[in-house]
């Protein structure tokens, strides 16, 4: 993971990277989608659906990163790690903890 030993490490720096509040809004309605594009393709029984899932998830934070924020995405260098943080600032925002 080229100098994180850990995921606790990585998300500090994973947050920095999405400080522009357009950018986070566009991951969580990208992640919103992926949710979205599982239940369809578990309440279909349709795995065509599940395509839609990278295409949204990628597609909104690409946007927010290459657009809004200006930077590349953590995904090209740290793709699992950026994964789980993902997930994980989309709970916090969800909760509250993060302002979308």
């Amino acid at each position: 993971m080229s100098g994180y030993r850990s995921f606790r490490q990585f998300y500090p720096y994973y947050l920095g990277e999405h400080s522009n509040r357009t950018c986070r809004r566009l991951h969580f309605a990208g992640s919103l989608l992926v949710l979205g594009f599982l239940a369809l393709a578990l309440w279909r029984a349709n795995a065509w659906w599940l395509l839609g899932m990278p295409l949204a998830g990628y597609g909104f934070a690409w946007l927010g990163h290459f657009a809004f924020e200006h930077n590349r995405p953590a995904t090209f260098r740290h793709p699992f790690y950026s994964l789980m943080g993902d997930w994980v600032m989309f709970w916090q925002m969800l909760t509250g903890k993060i302002p979308i």
